[in-house]
This record gives structure tokens, sequence and C-alpha cells, in this order.
């Protein structure tokens, strides 16, 4: 795939999904290639180019984690140490968490606790301190280390160890020991730098599905850690390219090991059903494509962008997009991604198939569940789905900030089957999220249904 066939790519898929402005990003063995599309805003109109700023929401966990696996590699931390080694002002609910928690299950979602909390603690240098001094809000819902759900709130809080083991702010650390000796010079957290450079703002449709200004534009500073950064499609590509062991930097040395880089590619808990990859490792998504490799990924989403950072490095391959526009982004993003690795690659898209399912197996799966942040009853009917409502809009990763809750304002319904060969995996069948899997956890003692795993998070049933 060369540059006028990713840029015809990006064109169609725009308009398909109805996409103000896109940046893309290709890398495969001696090749590079950008391709843009449209314009930065509706309301005032700049062209998309490479050096557009758009907000890489969630692909910003994996910075976070970098910089802890770099500060191991110096002795400064070990991954299997207690949270507390480093962070002692921490205060959970439960206290003998909070003495246990290791550094690791921060970054492979794994620590437990409610991950979905959001509370705005000002846009001071103490913004993550005080994030972390609410932490005893938090419910734990699993034993740390147990099973994954995406717990946003477990990497602010690891990027408060960052700050507390380097003296800077997580901003600064960040920046120092990573973004500078990587020459990632168009990658910002602070809007001040962002405000003066070409960037993207985020769209999404109003209730008439016209096309509209998705407003506020940032996150609260202590959303850093978890999906703070800001960078154009050339940075994002290089870091893809960093992970593989490409390219050391513009001082011509090798930051981290590739040894090092090859641990956070490796699983550190299996993930059987979900949406995102079959396994996580330290900071990123595994997906494996059934000859041996693992496609690495991370997706981002914030309030109206959407985006996709994926590479193999076995392959000398990446792929960057970033998006200006919620949902419609991340559907071009997947259709995006599945053309692109068939292109370049031949790897296909796994297919799961729904089946049909006899009424009273069903009838297990019927509840209501629930976490901070987000509830869904999942019910049957007579043609044999199961009837998934979610109170809240189902872009549970599109952070809407207001009083420093999350606004998810949308009833929405969606219907789903089992998927074959796969005990309690479900596969969407309509909707936005048709095509999307997720799955069911049956408690190890009789077998009932425990709990929903929904868009990467844990929901117990109640009752």
């Amino acid at each position: 795939m060369n540059t006028r066939d990713l840029q015809d790519l990006i064109d169609e898929l725009a308009g398909e999904f109805d996409v103000p402005g896109v940046a893309a990003g290709l890398w495969f063995g001696d090749t590079t290639a950008y391709a843009c599309h449209g314009i930065t805003s509706i309301e005032n109109p700049l062209p998309v180019d490479e050096h557009t700023l758009f907000q890489a929401g969630s692909i910003g966990k994996s910075y976070t984690a970098a910089a802890l696996v770099l500060l191991a590699a110096e002795g400064r931390v070990a991954l299997d140490a207690p949270v507390c080694r480093y962070a002692p002002e921490l205060q959970l609910k439960d206290s003998t968490v909070a003495a246990q928690v290791t550094l690791l299950q921060l970054l492979n979602h794994t620590a437990g606790w409610e991950g979905d909390f959001f509370p705005d603690t000002g846009e001071g240098d103490d913004a993550l301190a005080r994030f972390v001094s609410r932490m005893d809000e938090l419910e734990q819902l699993t034993p740390p280390g147990a099973t994954f759900s995406y717990n946003n709130a477990a990497f602010c809080l690891a990027g408060r160890v960052i700050e507390n083991v380097t003296g800077d702010t997580y901003e600064c650390a960040i920046r120092r020991i990573l973004l500078e000796p990587l020459g990632l010079r168009a990658s910002y957290f602070d809007r001040d730098d962002v405000m003066t450079r070409r960037f993207a703002v985020g769209h999404k449709p109003s209730e008439n599905d016209e096309m509209g200004i998705a407003r506020p534009w940032g996150l609260p500073r202590n959303g850093a850690p978890a999906g703070g950064i800001v960078t154009s499609i050339v940075d994002l590509l290089a870091w893809a390219r960093f992970h593989c062991g490409d390219d050391p930097g513009p001082n011509g040395r090798q930051m981290l090991e590739i040894s090092r880089l090859r641990e956070m590619h490796c699983p550190t808990i299996k993930m059987p059903g979900c949406a995102f990859g079959d396994a996580f490792g330290i900071g990123w998504f595994l997906d494996n494509t059934g000859n041996g490799d693992w496609l690495v990924s991370h997706g981002g989403s914030t309030n109206g962008q959407e985006s996709s950072l994926a590479f193999m490095p076995a392959h000398d391959w990446a792929l960057a997009l970033l998006t200006n526009s919620s949902p419609g982004g991340m559907a071009l993003n997947q259709v995006a991604l599945q053309r692109v690795l068939e292109a370049c690659l031949g790897i296909s898209e796994k297919k799961h198939l729904p089946v049909s399912t006899a009424p009273e197996i069903l009838a297990a799966y019927k509840g209501q569940y629930a976490a901070r942040g987000m509830r869904c009853l999942v019910d049957t009917n007579t043609s044999g789905d199961l009837v998934f409502t979610l109170p809240d809009d189902p872009e549970v990763l599109t952070l809407m900030f207001d009083d420093g809750e999350v606004q998810q304002p949308q009833a929405t319904v969606l219907h789903a089957r089992l998927a074959s060969g796969h005990a309690d995996r479900y596969l969407f069948t309509d909707g936005p999220l048709k095509g999307v899997t997720g799955y069911f956890d049956r408690d190890s003692n009789d077998g009932r249904v425990q709990a929903l795993h929904i868009f990467g998070r844990r929901l117990p049933r109640m009752g």
C-alpha cells in the first residue's frame, strides 16, 4: 500500500462515516506514507495536514506505561512492587488492597476497583495528588490481579507515582523522559501549547443527526496520564516505530532495550471475548492474528475525537489514525485498520458468528449489571436475542465533563447473540456496535453468571 492507496482509502471512509477531519500514517518496511482529509472544525475550518494536532485519548496510557518501564530499567521502581512504596499517601476503601496492589496491576487494568472516576480536581500542579486523595471513594470490585477491567483511575494513580519518583509534574516528566529524547516535538499536554498551533476540535451528531462541535474540548488535568496527550500523526507514528525498535531518536541511542519493549507487548492478563483484544500486555492491547504474531494496539476516545494506533514489530508495520468525529471516527478507524492489515500483511478480520440459543440457556444471563458510570439491563426476546438496555450512551470512552461527573444521557437498546465456539461470549448484531464482542463471567464455585464484560469494563451483577 502506497501513499495514493492510503489517501484513497481515507477519502472513501471519511465520506462513508461522515468524519470532518482525518490524519493517517502508515509505516511498512521502507515505506512511510501519510494521508490527510478534510478540516479541523466545521465552524472554523482549516485543512487537516500531517502536523495538525489531535487528541490521542487513551493511547496516552502507553506513554505512562513506557515511562514506568523506563524508570524500572533505571532501577528507580519495580513493577512487581506495591504502589504504596512510591505513593505512600494512597488510601483505598480496602486497606489490604492499598498495601498490596502493584504497579503492574495499575498498568494492565487488573487493580480491581471502579475505573471510570472523573472528578475535576483543578488545573494546578496538585491535580493528581488531589485525585489520589479521593480514591477511597471507589468500590473494590475484584481482587487485584484477578481479572481485566478497563481502569482509567489506575492510570491516574500511575501518573502520581511518576510525579513522586521523578519530582516533576507528570507532564514535565513525560516530556523529559520520553518526548524530548525521542524528538517528539509535536506532542503536548498543556492547552496553551496546543492553542497556538493548528489543532482539531471534536464533532458529534446532535439529536437531529446534524454534526456539531463537541464541547468542552479538553480533559481535566488529572486525566493526563489516562488520556490527555495531544499529538500529530507524524509524532504518533514515530511513537509506534519506537515500540517496534526502529527509531531510537535523534541522539542515536535506543532508550529502552528491545527486550524491555517486547515485555510490554507480551500478555500479562488474558481477556477471552473482549472487544479490544485477546490479552493485555503493559499499556497495550494484544490481538492474536492466528499466525503466531500479536497485533499490538490501543485506541483513544475523547469528546468527539477518536484515535487508533496499531503495530506489529515482527513485520516492521504500524498504522496510526486520528479523527475528529464520534462515533464515526471509531467506525472509520476499525474499517481502515482491517483494510490496511489485509492489504499489507494479508491478515483478515476475525469472524465471530452468532448462533441460535435455547431460551432456557439465555435466561441465565438476564439481570442488571452496574458499576460506577455505567449500567446495563440484559433481557431476552422471543427471537432468541439477548437485549441490552443501556440507560447511558454506549460510548463510555467519551468523557463529557460537567461538575466532575460523566454525562451519558441517552438510552440505547442493542441486540446480541451468543457467539459460536465460545462459551459465554456474545456478539452485537445491530446498531453502531454490530460485530463487537463481549462476554459474561461465571462464579467458579456455583457456575452462576456473576458479571458482564462490555466495552472492556467488568460490571458486577446486581442482586
